[in-house]
Parts: C-alpha cells; sequence; structure tokens
C-alpha cells in the first residue's frame, strides 16, 4: 500500500529473474520498467478510516477483591452424621493433619494456613477467619465486610467437611452456640448479607446444590426489589436501595449435585481447596500418583516435596513449573471460553483469574475421581484439552531432573516447554489469517513476554501477528497483551525499540484509546526520545512520530505532555527531513497537537510555525502537502477559539492566502479537499463579513439592472478599485441598507456600495428568490475592492465550486451555500423591519454619514453615527447565529465539511505493512540477536506470489508478443490496401478516437461522453458520461494512461479540465457477446483544472494534452497563450512555457527520444519547438511558420534512427520537418482541387500517415507522400458500399497497422492491413 504519493514503479526482481529462453527476448521485460501513474492508495482507496468495531478487550468495570471471609466448619473430631468415611480416609486440610493435635489447635493452625495460601494470591485483602461459627457470627463477618469493601467483590470461603451436606432447600450448616445441634443457613439470608459483587467456594459434598439454589434466590430477590420499586414511587433516587446483582455473583462448588467428595487416602481432604490455592503442590502430588510411564518412574510424594525453588522465582523449578502453569491455564481458557467470559474471569480480578487458571486443574484432578466441580458461569469442559499434554511432559522432564539435584550432581535446566510454543506460534504464524482459527499459544506468547531470555523472540513473533491486520490487534489486546507492552517502554534496551515501536503502532493504529494509559505512566516520552534522536533510522522515528500523533489526536492530557517538551518547536526543525513519511507524519503531529489547543496556538506563532509550514505546501509528495493543509487548518480553527485581534487576523488571513495560491497548481483532490476543509475555517471565523459580501453582491447585481433604467447615476471606479462617493442621498439610501448587520470589524471585507433608490420595493426585488438563486459562483464583484482579503477568499472558494473533481466541488459549495442561506436569512430579517423604519431613516438622511469605508481598520467613530432608534432596528435585524468579529466568539460552530485524510493515513498502520519472510531474525557477528524489520510501512513490497503479480506478468508478457506481431506487421510493403474490419455507429458524433495498445478496444469521445469498443468483436462496452453538470464542457482531448498495465483513461475538456477514469472494463464485459451498458462500475480516479484560465468555446481547440508514459509528464495547452507541465507523479505543475503566439495551439507532442523537446502546432499555422531544460522565457528553440492554415496535427515520426517532425494544415499541405533545420525538408499535397483537410493522424512507427479530406474519403501516404490507400466507401458492418461522411477524426494504433475513423453521420470505423483481422 503506497501512501507516500510517489508511484508505484514495478520493476522485475532480480531474484526470480525470467528464464535463460526468456533473457533474450528483452521486450518482456520493457514494461516492467515502465511507471505506473496513478496506481498509489491514495488514488486507489476510499478516503476514509478503518472501519470501527467493538472494542471489547478494555474492561468497563475493574474490579479487586478486597476482603475474604474464611469459613471453616470443621468441628475436629467429630464426623458429621450424613458421610459414611472409608479407612484410611483422607484427612489433610490445608496439608495439615488434624488428629496430630488438639481439635482447638488444629482448627487454628487449618484457618492459618488456609489464609496464607489465599494471601499468595491476594496479599492485601482483608481476611476474616470465623472458625466453627454461628450463623450470627456469620452474618456479623459478611455485613462488615460488605461494608468495608463498598462496590468491590467479597469472597466467601466455605468449608462444609465437618456439617451435614446442604439441603434441596438451598441451605448450609453451621453450629449453635454450644455444639450441640447444625443449625442451617439459608444462601437467600447469605445473599443479603454479602450483597454483590461477590464470589463464593464451596468445599463440600453435594455443593452442586448450593449453586442451583443460589440462581433460584437471586431471582427472588429481583422479584422482590421490583415489587418494593413498584410501591415506593415517590421514593427519591438517593434514599431507594441499589437493585441487586447476584446473576453476576461468581460461585466455585467442589462437586456436582449428589456427589461426595473423594477419600483416597493419599489426597487431602479439601483437595478443591487444595487445588485453587496451591496448585503446584497438589498437581505434582497428583501426577505422582497416576500410573503412566514417566522418565523417572520410581517418583515417591516425599521427593517431590523437595523440589528446590520459590514459587515466585521463574529461574527456579518451582517457580518454572508455576510460570508454565499459569501459561497453559491461560492458553486452555483461552481456546475454550468465549471471549466475553475470558475477560470477565482471567483479566477483570487477579484473585477471580488465579481461581479459576486453578479451577481447570481442579476439574481435571476431580474428574479423575468421579467428581465434578460447578462453576457459574457455567465453563465448558477442559479436562481433556490437548494443552494439559504439555504440562505433564513438563512435569515430566523436570522432575527427571530432581534426583541429580537433590544429590548434589546436576544443575537445572529450563525446560523447552517456551521455546517449543514459540516454534508452534512461528509455524502457525507462516500460514495464519483471520480466517483461520486464532493460534492457541497467544497466551503464552503474552507470559514469554516476562522473561529476558526469550523476550526478543516473542516481540518479533508477536510484531508479526500484529501486522495480519486490525483483528490481530484485537485479538492480542483481548489476550491481555497491553499491559506487557506498556511496561517494556521501561526498557533501555536498543535491541527492543524497532519491536516496541512496530507493536505500538499497531496498537495505537487500531485503538486510539490508548493513548491515555501511555500518556499516564509517561510512555509517550519513550516516543518522543526516539524521534528527537538523529541517528535513529528514519523508518524508526517515522513510528514514532505516527505514535506521538495518535497520542495527541483529540486528546488535551497528551497535548499537555508534549507541550511540556516543546514538542512543536523541536518538531519544526524536522520537518523537512529526506523520508516522505516521516515529514508527513511530523506535520500530522504539529497539526493535532495544536488543535484545540490555544496556549500551543500562540506558542507556534512565536516560532512563526505557520510560516515555518508553507513551504511544504509545494512539497513534492501530496500526502505531505495535504498534512500540511490539514496542520494549517487546525492552526486557523484553534485561533478561533481565542480572542480576536489585529494580529490573530492578519496571521489567520495569511495562511488561508499561502492554501488558495495554491490551488491552481495542485493536481491532487486528496490535496484540495484538505484546502477547502482549512478554509471552512476562516468562513466561520469571519462569518458576518462573508455573508455582508454576499448581501453586497446581490445588491449590486440589483443595481446594475437600475442603472440601465437610472443613467444619470454617477457611479465610478477609483484607482484603487472602490467606489466614488454617489450623491449625498444616494449614499443616504445606501448606508440605510448596507450598514445593517455591520461592525466596526466587519469594514475588514473592504467594500462598499452605492444606489440609486430607496425604495422598498426596489429593495424587495433585490433580495427576492430569484435575485438570490442567481447567486452563484459564476457571479462577479465588480464594485467590491479586489484587492482586500476577503474578496479573494470568496473568489477562491466560488472557482474551487467549480473543481472538475465532485468531491472538492461539493465541498467548496456546502461553504459559499452555507454564506448564502445566512444572507438570505438576514435579508429575511432586516426586509421586516426596514418596510417600518423606512420613513424615518428617509427624513433622517441629512443628519448621517452613510459611507462604508474600504481598508483593513475600522471606520472612526465619526464614521459611524446613527440615529438611537435605527441603530435598535439594526440590532433586531440581525440573526443571533451570525458570528461578529468585533464580539470575539469563542466557540466555533461543527465543522461543514469534513475529510478523512488522517483517519486514512492512519489506517494504513493497521494493514498489513509485510510479508511473513520481511520480518526475521539475524545473527550478528557477535551472536547478539537483533530483530531487522524489512517493511515499507507506506506499502506492501511486489510480492512474486499474489495474484497482481502474475496477473502483471502475463499482461506484460502479451504485451511483448503484440509488439513483436506488431513489428513484423509495420516492416512488410505499405501499398497493401486497408480493409475495413469494424463499423458501427457511436451515440454522437466522435471528436477524439484512440486506440488501447495492446486490448482491442476504441475509445471514442463525442461532445459531453465518452464510449468505449470492443473492436474485434463489434461490441459496445460502455458508454459513460465525462462529467455531470448542467452544462458539460466539450471533450478535446483523450489519452490511455498505463495502456500496458491496467489501463486508465485520461479525457482533456475545453473549459480545462482533464479527468482520469478507471474500471470502464469490467472483467464480465469482456466475456459477454452483447452489449454492455453498466457504467455504474466507471469510477473517477482523480480530476484537476490543468488549465484553469481556459474558458469553455465551441469554434477553437479546447484543452490540448500529450502523455508521456515513461517521464509520467503531462502536457497541457489549446486556447491559452501557454504550454504547462504537469507532473503526475508528484501531481503538480512544474512549469509554464509562453507559446509566443497570439493563437491557440492545437497539437502538442513530446520527443519519443529527447524527454526534454516538444513540439506545438498553432492556429495561425506556426509550428514551435520547445526545451523543457531552457528557461521558461527562452525555451521556444525553434519556429517552422510554413503553413498558412491552421495546423491539424504534428508528430514526432522515427526515419533512419532520426527524430523528424511531420504536421498538416487544413489547407492539405504536409510538411517534413528536421529539428536541425529551420526550413521543412519534404513538403506533400494530400487535398488536390483546393479541398482541405479535416483530419490528419500519424503512425508512430510504420511508414504511414492518413489524412481526412473534405470530398468524404481517407488517404493513407507514406512518408514519400505516395498514396498506399484510399479508402472512401464502408465496405463492412453491414452497410457496404455506402459512401463514408466527412471524417470528424482520425487515430492510428499505436504498434498495428489498424486506422481508426470518425464520420460526421457518428460513423466510427477501424481499417487495417493485416488480412487476419478480416
Amino acid at each position: 500500500m503506497n501512501m507516500s504519493g510517489e508511484l508505484s514503479v514495478f520493476q522485475r526482481d532480480t531474484s526470480h529473474s525470467p528464464s535463460p529462453e526468456e533473457q533474450g527476448q528483452e521486450e518482456e521485460d520493457e514494461d516492467w520498467a515502465i511507471g505506473l501513474a496513478f496506481s498509489s492508495e491514495r488514488h486507489t482507496d476510499k478516503i476514509e478510516g478503518l472501519e470501527e468495531c467493538a472494542q471489547n478487550w478494555r474492561l468497563k468495570d475493574r474490579m479487586k477483591t478486597v476482603s475474604v471471609a474464611l469459613i471453616l466448619c470443621l468441628n475436629v473430631g467429630v464426623d458429621p452424621p450424613d458421610v459414611v468415611k472409608t479407612q484410611p480416609c483422607a484427612r489433610l486440610e490445608c496439608w495439615i493433619d488434624p488428629l496430630a493435635m488438639s481439635p482447638q489447635k488444629a482448627l487454628e493452625a487449618i484457618g492459618v494456613n488456609l489464609q496464607k495460601q489465599y494471601e499468595r494470591w491476594q496479599p492485601r485483602a482483608r481476611y476474616k477467619q470465623t472458625l466453627d461459627p454461628t450463623a450470627d457470627e456469620i452474618k456479623k463477618v459478611t455485613s462488615t465486610l460488605r461494608r468495608n469493601a463498598k462496590d468491590e467483590r467479597v469472597l466467601f470461603h466455605y468449608n462444609g467437611h465437618g456439617v451435614p451436606k446442604p439441603t434441596a432447600n438451598g441451605e448450609i450448616w453451621v453450629f449453635n452456640r454450644s455444639y450441640t445441634q447444625y443449625i442451617p443457613l439459608s444462601i437467600y439470608d447469605l445473599q443479603t448479607w454479602m450483597w454483590s459483587p461477590s464470589i463464593y467456594v464451596f468445599d463440600c459434598s453435594n455443593a452442586g446444590m448450593i449453586v442451583d439454589a443460589f440462581q433460584q434466590f437471586a431471582d427472588q430477590h429481583q422479584r422482590e426489589y421490583e415489587q418494593l420499586m413498584a410501591q415506593s414511587r415517590n421514593t427519591l433516587p438517593s434514599q431507594m436501595t441499589p437493585p441487586p446483582n447476584f446473576k453476576q455473583c461468581i460461585q466455585l462448588a467442589a462437586c456436582a449435585t449428589n456427589q461426595i467428595l473423594p477419600m483416597n487416602a493419599e489426597l487431602p481432604a479439601d483437595l478443591f481447596t487444595a487445588c485453587l490455592t496451591t496448585p503446584i503442590k497438589i498437581a505434582l502430588r497428583w501426577f505422582v500418583l497416576q500410573n503412566t510411564s514417566r522418565l523417572v518412574p520410581r517418583m515417591t510424594l516425599e521427593s517431590v516435596d523437595k523440589i528446590p525453588g520459590q514459587l515466585n522465582d521463574r529461574r527456579t523449578m518451582l517457580g518454572e513449573l508455576n510460570w508454565i502453569f499459569t501459561a497453559i491455564t491461560d492458553t486452555i481458557a483461552w481456546n475454550s471460553l468465549p471471549r466475553d467470559v475470558f475477560q470477565r474471569l482471567f483479566r477483570q480480578d487477579l484473585l477471580v483469574a488465579s481461581l479459576f487458571r486453578n479451577f481447570l486443574l481442579a476439574e481435571r484432578i476431580l474428574k479423575s475421581y468421579d467428581c465434578t466441580p460447578v462453576s457459574w458461569p457455567k465453563l465448558p469442559p477442559t479436562s481433556q484439552h490437548p494443552m494439559w499434554s504439555a504440562w505433564d511432559l513438563a512435569l515430566d522432564i523436570c522432575l527427571s531432573q530432581l534426583p541429580g539435584i537433590l544429590e548434589g550432581k546436576e544443575t537445572f535446566q529450563n525446560s523447552p516447554f517456551f521455546e517449543e510454543q514459540l516454534t508452534a506460534f512461528q509455524v502457525w504464524l507462516s500460514h495464519g489469517s483471520q480466517k483461520r482459527s486464532p493460534p492457541e499459544q497467544l497466551p503464552i506468547v503474552l507470559q514469554v513476554l516476562l522473561s529476558q531470555v526469550h523476550r526478543l523472540r516473542a516481540l518479533e513473533l508477536l510484531g508479526r501477528f500484529l501486522d495480519l491486520g486490525p483483528w490481530a490487534v484485537n485479538l492480542a489486546l483481548s489476550v491481555g497483551i497491553f499491559p506487557y507492552v506498556l511496561k517494556l517502554l521501561q526498557s533501555s534496551a536498543r535491541e527492543l525499540r524497532p519491536l516496541l515501536l512496530f507493536i505500538w503502532t499497531k496498537i495505537l493504529a487500531v485503538d486510539v484509546t490508548c493513548q491515555a494509559d501511555l500518556v499516564r505512566d509517561g510512555g509517550h516520552k519513550y516516543f518522543l526520545s526516539v524521534l528527537q534522536d538523529t541517528s535513529v533510522p528514519d523508518d524508526q522515528r517515522t513510528l514514532a512520530a505516527f505514535v506521538v500523533s495518535r497520542v495527541v489526536w483529540n486528546h488535551p492530557v497528551g497535548q499537555e505532555a508534549v507541550a511540556q517538551v516543546a514538542f512543536i518547536s523541536n518538531t519544526l526543525e524536522m520537518v523537512y527531513e529526506k523520508d516522505r513519511l516521516l515529514r508527513q507524519w511530523l506535520v500530522i503531529g504539529i497539526g493535532l497537537a495544536w488543535h484545540n489547543a490555544i496556549a500551543a496556538r500562540w506558542s507556534a506563532i512565536r516560532d512563526s510555525a505557520h510560516e515555518k509550514l508553507f513551504p511544504l505546501l509545494r512539497d513534492p509528495i501530496p500526502e505531505v502537502r495535504a498534512a500540511t493543509a490539514y496542520a494549517l487548518g487546525t492552526f486557523i480553527h484553534s485561533g478561533g477559539k481565542t480572542e480576536r485581534n489585529d494580529l490573530a487576523n492578519k496571521i489567520d488571513q495569511a495562511v488561508a492566502l499561502q492554501l488558495l495560491n495554491v490551488v491552481n497548481s495542485e493536481a491532487s483532490p486528496l490535496v484540495r479537499k484538505e484546502i477547502v476543509s482549512a478554509l471552512q475555517w476562516i468562513v466561520l471565523i469571519f462569518e458576518s463579513t462573508f455573508i455582508q459580501m454576499a448581501i453586497q453582491q446581490l445588491e449590486e447585481e440589483k443595481n446594475k439592472e437600475s442603472n440601465l433604467l437610472s443613467p444619470n447615476v454617477e457611479v465610478a471606479l477609483t484607482s484603487s478599485g472602490s467606489l466614488q462617493r454617489p450623491s449625498r442621498r444616494s449614499r443616504a439610501a445606501t448606508s440605510n441598507i448596507t450598514n445593517l448587520g455591520t461592525s466596526p470589524e466587519l469594514s475588514e471585507s473592504g467594500f462598499y456600495h452605492s444606489t440609486n433608490s430607496v425604495n422598498p420595493d426596489h429593495i424587495r426585488r433585490a433580495v427576492s428568490i430569484s435575485s438570490l438563486s442567481s447567486l452563484t459562483a459564476s457571479s462577479t464583484l465588480p464594485s467590491l475592492a479586489f484587492n482586500t482579503i476577503y474578496v479573494k477568499m470568496w473568489h477562491g472558494l466560488s472557482n474551487m465550486e467549480k473543481d472538475p473533481y465532485f468531491e472538492v466541488s461539493s465541498m467548496a459549495k456546502k461553504l459559499t451555500d452555507y454564506v448564502r442561506n445566512k444572507a438570505k436569512e438576514l435579508v429575511a430579517a432586516r426586509d421586516t423591519d426596514l418596510g417600518r423604519a423606512y420613513t424615518y431613516s428617509n427624513s433622517s438622511n441629512d443628519s448621517m454619514d452613510k459611507t462604508i469605508y474600504i481598508g483593513d481598520s475600522p471606520p472612526p467613530a465619526s464614521a459611524q453615527r446613527t440615529t438611537p432608534s435605527f441603530n435598535r432596528i439594526r440590532k433586531r435585524s440581525i440573526p443571533s447565529t451570525i458570528v461578529e468579529e468585533g464580539e470575539t466568539s469563542k466557540e466555533l460552530k461543527d465543522p461543514l465539511v469534513v475529510t478523512g485524510f488522517i483517519e486514512w493515513c492512519a489506517k494504513h498502520f493497521a494493514e498489513p505493512a509485510a510479508s511473513n519472510e520481511d520480518i526475521q531474525l539475524n545473527a550478528k557477528p557477535n551472536h547478539e540477536k537483533e530483530l531487522s524489520i524489512e517493511f515499507e510501512i507506506c506499502g506492501r513490497t511486489r510480492e512474486r506470489d499474489t495474484e497482481l503479480y502474475y496477473t502483471r506478468e502475463w499482461r506484460y508478457a502479451r504485451n511483448a508478443t503484440v509488439r513483436r506481431e506488431a513489428k513484423e506487421e509495420c516492416q512488410r510493403p505499405t501499398k497493401a490496401k486497408m480493409k475495413e474490419v469494424f463499423c458501427n455507429r457511436n451515440p454522437l458524433v466522435p471528436s477524439v478516437i484512440r486506440f488501447h495498445p495492446y486490448d482491442p478496444w476504441l475509445a471514442v469521445a463525442d461532445k459531453d461522453g465518452c464510449t468505449v469498443w470492443d473492436w474485434e468483436r463489434s461490441v459496445r462496452l460502455v458508454h459513460f458520461n465525462n462529467q455531470q453538470q448542467p452544462r458539460a464542457a466539450r471533450i478535446t482531448s483523450m489519452e490511455f494512461v498505463n495502456g500496458h498495465d491496467d489501463a486508465l483513461l485520461l479525457i482533456g475538456a475545453d473549459d480545462g479540465s482533464c479527468r482520469i477514469w478507471r474500471d470502464f472494463i469490467r472483467t464480465g464485459s469482456r466475456l459477454s457477446s452483447g452489449t454492455v451498458e453498466d457504467s455504474s462500475a466507471v469510477s473517477l480516479v482523480s480530476a484537476w483544472n490543468c488549465i484553469a484560465e481556459m474558458t469553455p468555446s465551441t469554434r477553437c481547440s479546447g484543452l490540448v494534452l500529450d502523455w508521456n508514459q515513461d517521464s509520467l509528464q503531462l502536457l497541457a495547452t489549446g486556447d491559452v497563450r501557454l504550454i504547462r507541465i504537469w507532473d503526475v507523479e508528484r501531481e503538480l505543475k512544474v512549469s509554464d512555457f509562453p507559446t509566443g503566439s497570439e493563437n491557440c495551439v492545437t497539437s502538442i507532442h513530446h520527443s519519443p527520444r529527447d524527454p526534454s523537446l516538444f513540439v506545438a502546432a498553432c492556429g495561425d499555422g506556426s509550428v514551435r519547438l520547445f526545451d523543457k531544460r531552457c528557461n521558461a522565457q527562452k525555451s521556444r528553440v525553434m519556429t517552422w511558420r510554413e503553413h498558412t492554415a491552421w495546423v491539424i496535427d504534428c508528430e514526432w515520426i522515427s526515419t533512419d534512427g532520426a527524430a523528424n517532425l511531420v504536421s498538416g494544415s487544413l489547407a492539405g499541405d504536409i510538411r517534413f520537418m528536421d529539428p536541425r533545420h529551420p526550413t521543412s525538408v519534404h513538403t506533400v499535397a494530400t487535398a488536390p482541387n483546393s479541398q482541405g483537410m479535416t483530419a490528419m493522424a500519424v503512425h508512430p512507427k510504420a511508414n504511414l500517415f492518413a489524412c481526412g479530406i473534405v470530398g468524404q474519403h481517407i488517404s493513407v501516404h507514406d512518408q514519400e507522400g505516395e498514396v498506399c490507400s484510399t479508402i472512401a466507401y464502408h465496405d463492412g458492418g453491414g452497410i457496404l458500399g455506402s459512401k463514408i461522411a466527412a471524417v470528424s477524426c482520425l487515430t492510428f494504433h499505436p504498434h498495428r497497422v489498424c486506422l481508426a475513423a470518425g464520420g460526421m453521420d457518428s460513423m466510427i470505423s477501424v481499417f487495417s492491413s493485416d488480412k487476419s483481422k478480416k
């Protein structure tokens, strides 16, 4: 994807060179070296941002478990009556044997151990132990914890091993005060005390029954609450009880309904609690107890307890096992649970996440003993997940080292688990796509980021994954990658810098809300330091510039953060960097940094920031120019929110003028749209001035009509462009009209008005709907002072209403229509008040000075005297919505027009930027590994294994075949008669006709449309209009652009505009056998005014164009006295060359051998040769004045390796000229009997030229002037024998010996000398 502004030039990859047989055929390689125009992203993409998608990775309510109630109902030494225990039986509670000490001490020790086990997962929570409690004690503890926790989560852990099983009524058992009875405790009451949010752990037999009852009681609470609300409708909201939310409470139960806990003596009695709180210890014991083949088959439970290390030290065996366990359980959950459930259970609360990871282990272990743990929300079965096999392997590998470690003979070797998982992730990446299931290893990559050993490789693979597209970024964010990469910004490791830049670019391109987290943690400083370090490669600085731009993107906190380090001042020194994309994002960053930031604007003014950006409006890259226009627009917008003064006004006016001055030299609609968007703030800031101008323009039109009826009125223009003061009575009437709604600041508009009538009827006529409707872009302002800024801006916007690119013209029209509609509202309100006030104001004319002064300063106070009554009328007649500069409005309205340019630029960073092979690890000589990212952010490099590449390769091979066959055809004798191979009727009389150089397409332009034919199959493929306007301009030029590739059609009209069309031939159209009339697929690629000075005409040459595919330049001239060169690659005007003739230019062509030379033929019969290397005034190096009539065509021909010229005029004389001689070297008379010539065409490679003679026939000549073929009658197409009409246009095929002709009877024909074409 190319957002750089440069054209895609596809060159054959040397690593994929042609086969030896193909290497000898050089013509097959010609097309690979030719540039492609209008093929960059700005031409092929819709200018809009990334589609918004729900950002569900960021938790709305991050929660914390702050209180834990540990309820132990053990009654040590007394078994419950409904449970018959086996002998031997599981006895360990929290890894303590209760029978090894007195019951009370055992109970206390178990409580202490349970608290310690929970503290490992949540050390900061408030713990309350309740040992063998009563119902009142539980109520007191839970109520207290809930009151202290407020809206945070409370955990309720219930161990009911010493009491009966829960009842079917939803009751658990506790004790009375004397421990003589079991007392039931309803879950309904427990819910009331615990409220929500809460989490419950039930470690007892038949625990699933509690979960079922919990949901029933939750529904009951909800119904009761609704009844309570219905009874207390008049209660204030602050006095209402918050609604219950028990459905969101979490429950973990040890077994299902009607199941009892396992009693295996080798296991602890609280196996479920052990799994939840000490997962590694119980997992090791359970693994050893399994009868499976292991690397160390005789491992004992005693040796397992001797595993060295700490759980929180990943360098030790125990710590690494814990790390692996976390990664595996996260991966199982990620791949098994819905995304919202995973987010809620595994990312919202650290303690809840730990408990659910361990719950997955509990499910696996307890299911092996015929117990099924139950949870709410319900989880899918995971005990058979394949990742458990990876866990068993990791355990086995670690335990195989244990004997040697315990004996001191070996040191611990890290597990290969993470390396293997990263390799699996890498394999997925080599074939991964959005259509496939997500990679299982993504949560493991997150865990690996914690390790310095694997961090570099993990970041590399993560970067490759994020590069797959926005879906991959959202997937990574949902798995919880964000806090890890945020913390890595604290690292100073240089090898991580390109990776972190790339990853953060991808994240912020998809989710800009991450800017707040970045600024809050100070991470933006990392990217600012990279940006300001000139030793860093430009591509990395570009990424840093993008990240900083996203930090300040509509984010005042981010703007303040970068302002503290003088971001704008520092960036202004870098805006002329060589890297195009870096320049673009530096400018965008500046524009975003001062957007709506008044302090930043004034700081930038002190640095003359706007003046430093002006040169970038002529940058060779269109995206940079558009970014500059955007930045200047936000600069003006920010000024609209502050106090207006003369300095602010002058600065904004200077910026607006700079923007307007580049419009006529700007070919890119992308840039022109940004210019219109920027100018809208000038319109809104100085709104009342523009409205008054619209009213003034309307009154001037009315005055023209009045002056015709009243010739005695003296109205004269002074030398300065303003009106001389008319009679006193006339000035009085003028003041009554124009002073309404004006303010002292309003005089900056620089105009005043005079009229000869004060009749209210005349006033009403002037402001009628019909008059207002005439206030269009074509209206002139004859009496306005044209040296004033506002008139220039109004004219600039009015001219942009006629822009050939629809989006630009519609945006400009919105601005001008806004002003005109406001003018209508003002006039309508004023008209009513003037009707009532006219009598009084007319009688007091002699006491008022009604002159509106011209100038940049408000008129003196003496010039603004008005009577009190009239002043009141003025105030009442002004609509309150108008912003008056003198009264400074600090809040501007919403934008009238918007573009998606900035969002579109950012979107490219979210899309794939590199192929899988582009990101790889390169080993350095010092064995340090550093990531080498060979990517182009602005676009993917041409890949061999793509459909585009193979299509282009086939097309170029086809082109070479066409050229070889055509070369043979051109070398045949030229005396063969040309036969008609195609004939059909065009919708209108053809004016321009062109062959596609390789496909059998014939483009025929008529007055205002274009038709494309398949001349080999005689099928009309498509017809479309060149422009959608009431009066379409006449088409006078047409060229195929990128004819060797996917061709575009360039059409020029006599209003000076040219348009580039694509998709005028659809793939399905080529296969159809009938007529294809669907023009909906035809789309406008680009359009601009090649020569804005040109006006439509019916008798002159119109716009004359010549396209050079090799240099990607366009020559434009016609009914003007200049020749303009456009650089299509840069979409900029290169220079203007004066023709030196008072007549129009009728033909222009560049030299095929020397790109610096071009020839122009004129209506006065002269032929002029120009050299672009010379100064514009001295560029004309040769002039031939031998024709006596209008020169129809003048083209270059190749003769014996030299480039000569051949020209023909309406008189029928053909002259051959050598650029080295001042006179023609050969003359041919093609039109005997003074018939004259109407059209002419020269074959660029064959020794032929054709002339359309007035006598209704076509003669084909060789360069010696001999007639090779005469065509006077149709001999094909179903009209055999009919005479051809007067020829309106002729053209030769660029390669084949084929001639196309269009007649005044709308018939079009193709003639060929190749017999196979019959």
